[in-house]
């Protein structure tokens, strides 16, 4: 038997298997308790979520022959056939690749025949937003008055393209992105079902690598696996992910805040022998800072499955608010602008001294600017320890 990827084996089949919509999965499930069920739903949604998941669990529970249920049977065949792929009045089209209105003019045309073998034809259009605009309006009034056997599911990643008409005769559904915590239990779940060894940091590395995205994080948990050779591993997937340990980023962080330019491009060159992805490391850098805020302006607040983090507490101690501000701004531009600079290291190198720059001097001086005079202000103000006063405007001779 050929190998199923973990997204795929993995697959929600029932509503209740569902990680992070609860609040589709409430009101779909009391629309078929009750019978009241809409004729068109429109799910929205970054990719990974659930969307079309969520379509095909809807339609089994439609069809499934033990009756109309929020929990179908999985054993019929109607659920089997609709878990397979293959039930006769489910028909999914891909919009991105049927956008012509002749494609939808075929769909309205079979939409008039009673189904084969369920209660309900369903038609689970992907990527609806794909369809051009006669498509839409060809669509239009069968979306708004469809026979009483058919149903439509429609799922799209930007739901801002399709027209107020469509979305007027749809009920929607936004789909949450979902947490790195959600992913990383889901992720735990799996590989203990699976008998495969693993290390905690290395699953909360690839739960934030995915984005909000169980699937694309499925699949880097397939890819770590491999690349690990049947185990997952930290160091393993920070390789595989051109990322680096928390750590790493916390002692670029201490450098910054001593002022010590040396350590700092010491620091940089042994992450740059890792060959990371500088880009990634970047914001590392930008999240500890994000975290080093909260610290600073919501006192006492942690982020949902965070760990004590002493280096963070400390680093929060010591760097001003503002400064903390000022270098999560530069991270950001950094990692921006990093395809403009001559190479990646050098990218991130540069945002790195542009931090060290731009830090105040001890006792709260601002480090003198360099100009191509010289400025009389520096020696004072490090002399005397306070902030450099911006220099006057010069006024227009009499």
């Amino acid at each position: 038997m050929s190998y199923q990827v973990l997204a795929r084996k993995w697959r929600p089949r029932r509503f209740v298997e569902l990680v992070g919509q609860e609040h589709v999965v409430r009101a779909l499930t009391n629309a078929l308790e009750s019978g009241r069920m809409h004729h068109a739903y429109l799910f929205t949604g970054t990719r990974g979520v659930g969307k079309t998941t969520i379509a095909r669990i809807f339609a089994k529970s439609l069809n499934c022959e033990r009756g109309e249920s929020a929990n179908p049977c999985g054993e019929c065949a109607v659920c089997t056939a609709v878990d397979a792929g293959r039930f006769v009045d489910l028909l999914e089209i891909d919009a991105a690749s049927n956008t012509g209105v002749d494609d939808v003019r075929e769909v309205i045309e079979n939409a008039q025949y009673a189904p084969t073998r369920g209660r309900y034809k369903v038609y689970l259009v992907d990527e609806v937003h794909m369809l051009s605009k006669n498509a839409f309006n060809a669509l239009l009034k069968t979306l708004e008055e469809p026979p009483p056997h058919v149903k439509f599911l429609l799922a799209t990643t930007d739901p801002q393209k399709l027209p107020v008409t469509v979305l007027s005769r749809c009920l929607k559904f936004n789909l949450k992105r979902l947490l790195p915590a959600q992913i990383v239990a889901q992720m735990r779940h799996i590989l203990e079902a699976e008998g495969i060894a693993f290390e905690a940091d290395a699953i909360a590395e690839l739960a934030r690598a995915a984005d909000g995205s169980l699937r694309d994080g499925l699949s880097l948990l397939d890819q770590a696996i491999a690349y690990g050779g049947g185990a997952v591993r930290a160091a393993d997937v920070r390789a595989m992910l051109g990322s680096i340990a928390q750590g790493e980023v916390g002692a670029l962080l201490q450098a910054l805040a001593a002022g010590d330019g040396k350590a700092l491009l010491d620091e940089a060159a042994r992450i740059a022998g890792f060959s990371p992805d500088f880009g990634a490391v970047l914001d590392q850098l930008a999240g500890a800072l994000h975290r080093i805020q909260l610290r600073q302006l919501v006192p006492g607040f942690r982020a949902e499955g965070e760990d004590e983090d002493p280096l963070a507490d400390a680093l929060a101690a010591r760097l001003a608010p503002e400064d903390v501000q000022l270098f999560y701004q530069m991270a950001v531009t950094g990692r921006r602008d990093l395809n403009l600079a001559p190479d990646a290291r050098t990218g991130f190198e540069m945002t790195l001294l542009r931090m060290l720059a731009f830090r105040p001097a001890e006792g709260g001086a601002a480090a003198p600017a360099v100009t191509s005079g010289r400025s009389a202000a520096a020696p004072a103000a490090a002399a005397g320890g306070t902030r450099a006063a911006p220099a006057a405007a010069m006024s227009p001779p009499s």
